[in-house]
């Protein structure tokens, strides 16, 4: 590997599985090109059906920060039920 090379992972989590895809490259990335190189939106069209929302090791962030190497960008899916929604309901109960 170059000593410039970027390495960082993309990561999108699904109820039955997490797809992590790894990608070494020389040139500086933004959150929004490194989902876009990985594939993923092209193997999980619905990511692209809502405005995506993405972070890096759990921290929510705008597409277009700057990655560094090592980096982890997490690829977030919508909530099914709003968790003070639910809570609410559970407390009537």
């Amino acid at each position: 590997m170059e000593h410039n090379t970027l390495v960082i992972e993309v990561v999108y989590a699904l109820a039955e599985q997490q797809v992590i895809k790894r990608l070494a490259l020389s040139a500086e990335l933004t959150v929004l090109d490194a989902i876009n190189l990985s594939g993923i939106l092209e193997e999980y069209p619905e990511i692209s059906k809502t405005p995506i929302n993405a972070g890096v090791f759990g921290k929510v962030c705008a597409l277009d920060k700057i990655l560094t190497a090592g980096d982890r960008v997490e690829i977030y899916r919508p909530l099914i039920h709003d968790p003070k929604e639910a809570r609410r309901q559970r407390a009537k109960k």
